[in-house]
C-alpha cells in the first residue's frame, strides 16, 4: 500500500438502519418515526366520527323485509372493516392513506339498495363492486386511467377537494349551515344557525381553528394534533359545566364506562345474486354501475390530492400507485363482507399529512386505532366535530396552494379545471366534479378538431360519465 493510499480518508460506513424504517422508507421520504405516529393519530382522530356515523345512516333505513340493522352491529362492522383495510394499506400500499365506510356510498346502500332487496343483497353488491375494482386494479386498468387524465385536471381535482373537506369542516362544526326554505332565499347556505356566529360550540371551533393556525405557522411539531385535543379538552370542560347543546353527533362528555363488547353478526352475510333477483336485473346493474364508478374515482381523487400533498407523485404519477389501488379495492371487498359500506381512502388522511405523515407506519397506527375502537366505542364519542373540523378547513387551505401550477392562460385547460375544482365541493361529490371536468375537456378538444389528442382512453371515460349523469333520466322512460 503506497503513502498516497494510507493516507487518503476511508468512507465511513453508513449507520445501519432499523427494520422498521428500512421497511417503511421512512429516512428515504424525509421523515421520523414521531411524526408518522403523530400523523397516524391525527388522522384517526380526525376520521373516527365515522364509527358514530355509519351507524346512523345505515340503520336509518330497512330492508325490503323491514330489517334494521342495529347500532351494535354497524359499529363493529364499521371500526373492523376500517382497521384491517388502513393496515393493510400501510403495510401493502406503505401510504399514509387510511380507510373506511365511504360517506356518500353508504347512503346509496341504505335508501337506494336496501329497500329493493335484503341486507344481505345489497352488502352482496357491494362485495361484486370491490371485486370489479380489484380486478381493475390487478389488471392495470385503473391506473391506466389515473394516468391517462392530463396533470392540469389531476391538479384541480386537489384543489377541488381541498375546497371540499374545508366545506366539510366548516358544516361538520356548525359555522356554515344550510338555509332551511331554500327555494324563497337567494343564499343556499349560510354562517351559522341564522346567519349570525353565536354559542359554545362554535366559539370551541374558532378558538381550535385560530390555535391550530397560530401554531402551524409557528411551526410546532404536532400542531394539528395538540390543536385538536386542546379543544376536545374545552369542549368536555364546558359542556360539563354549563350543559350546552348543538354539539351535533357527538357530545363531549368524560364517558360512563370505556369497554364496550362488540358484534360480529354481519360478518360474512352477503348473498352475491339475490339482488338482481329482488331489485331486478336493471335496477340492480344501476347500483352495481353507481358504486363502481363512485368507488373508482372517489378513491382516485382523494389518493391522488393525498399523496401529491405528502410528495409521494413524480410526473404526476403517484409512488406505488398499484398496490394502493389494489388496497383499496381490497376496502370494498372488506366493507361488504363486514356488513358495513364500501371502504375507501379518506379526504381525512390529509390531516395526518399536515401533521407529518408520509409513509405506511401512519396507516399502520390508524388502523391500530380502529381495531382498538372495537373494544373502545365509548372513547371515540369524545371528540365533538368542532374540535376535528378545524383540521380540515385548515389543510383544505393548504391544498389551494396547487391553484399555481393550473395553467389559466389556456383556455383548453382553465374551464374544465375550474368545472372540476368547482363541482366537487359544490355537489359534494368528487366523481361528480371529474366527471364535468372530462367531458368539458373532451368536448372543447372535438369543437377545435384535436380529436387525437383526446385518445380512446379518455373518449370512452367522458362516454361512462355522460351515462352516469344521465342515467337517472333514462331510468325514467321505463
Amino acid at each position: 500500500m503506497t503513502q498516497l493510499d494510507t493516507e487518503r480518508p476511508q468512507s465511513e460506513p453508513a449507520p445501519r438502519r432499523r427494520p422498521l424504517d428500512r421497511f417503511f422508507r421512512i429516512t428515504d421520504r424525509g421523515s421520523t418515526f414521531g411524526r408518522e405516529v403523530r400523523g397516524g393519530l391525527t388522522t384517526f382522530v380526525a376520521m373516527c366520527y365515522i364509527v358514530l356515523l355509519n351507524p346512523l345512516i345505515l340503520g336509518a333505513s330497512a330492508d325490503i323485509t323491514g330489517v334494521r340493522l342495529t347500532t351494535e352491529q354497524v359499529t363493529t362492522a364499521t371500526a373492523l372493516a376500517a382497521g384491517i383495510t388502513t393496515l393493510l394499506m400501510g403495510f401493502v400500499g406503505n401510504a399514509p392513506l387510511a380507510l373506511a365506510a365511504g360517506l356518500g356510498v353508504n347512503g346509496i346502500v341504505a335508501f337506494q339498495m336496501a329497500p329493493t332487496m335484503t341486507w344481505a343483497q345489497a352488502f352482496g353488491l357491494v362485495v361484486l363492486e370491490g371485486a370489479c375494482i380489484v380486478l381493475m386494479a390487478v389488471s392495470g386498468i385503473r391506473e391506466r386511467i389515473i394516468n391517462a387524465i392530463p396533470m392540469p385536471l389531476k391538479t384541480a381535482i386537489t384543489v377541488g377537494i381541498g375546497l371540499y373537506i374545508a366545506l366539510v369542516g366548516l358544516v361538520s362544526a356548525g359555522f356554515v349551515t344550510r338555509t332551511p326554505d331554500v327555494a324563497h332565499s337567494t343564499v343556499p347556505v349560510r354562517m351559522g344557525l341564522d346567519g349570525h356566529l353565536a354559542g359554545w360550540p362554535i366559539a370551541i371551533f374558532c378558538l381550535g381553528l385560530l390555535l391550530m393556525i397560530v401554531l402551524i405557522t409557528r411551526g410546532v411539531p404536532g400542531a394539528v394534533l395538540i390543536s385538536i385535543l386542546v379543544a376536545t379538552v374545552l369542549a368536555v370542560v364546558v359542556n360539563s359545566v354549563f350543559h350546552v347543546g348543538g354539539w351535533g353527533l357527538v357530545e363531549p362528555k368524560v364517558p360512563d364506562h370505556v369497554v364496550a363488547s362488540p358484534d360480529f353478526s354481519l360478518l360474512g352475510q352477503v348473498d352475491l345474486f339475490g339482488g338482481f333477483a329482488s331489485a331486478g336485473p336493471v335496477t340492480a346493474g344501476v347500483f352495481l354501475f353507481t358504486l363502481v364508478l363512485s368507488g373508482f374515482f372517489d378513491a382516485m381523487g382523494t389518493i391522488t390530492s393525498v399523496a401529491d400533498e405528502a410528495g409521494l407523485t413524480k410526473d404526476g404519477k403517484v409512488e406505488g400507485m398499484g398496490r394502493i389501488l389494489l388496497v383499496d379495492g381490497a376496502g370494498a371487498l372488506a366493507g361488504g363482507l363486514s356488513g358495513s359500506a364500501p371502504n375507501t381512502v379518506f379526504l381525512e388522511s390529509a390531516a395526518g399529512v399536515g401533521e407529518g405523515a408520509r409513509t405506511g407506519l401512519a396507516s399502520v397506527v390508524t388502523g391500530a386505532l380502529f381495531t382498538v375502537t372495537l373494544f373502545l366505542t365509548p372513547i371515540a364519542a369524545v371528540v365533538p366535530a368542532q374540535a376535528a373540523a378545524p383540521a380540515l378547513v385548515v389543510i383544505g387551505g393548504m391544498m389551494m396552494a396547487q391553484c399555481r401550477r393550473i395553467p389559466w392562460q389556456d383556455m383548453e385547460f382553465a374551464i374544465p379545471v375550474f368545472l372540476t375544482a368547482a363541482l366537487i365541493p359544490f355537489t359534494y361529490s368528487i366523481t361528480n366534479g371529474i366527471g364535468a371536468g372530462l367531458i368539458a375537456y373532451v368536448v372543447i378538444k372535438l369543437g377545435k378538431g384535436k380529436v387525437r389528442e383526446i385518445g380512446w382512453l379518455l373518449g370512452a371515460l367522458a362516454a361512462v360519465f355522460a351515462v352516469y349523469f344521465g342515467i337517472e333520466g333514462v331510468m325514467s322512460w321505463f
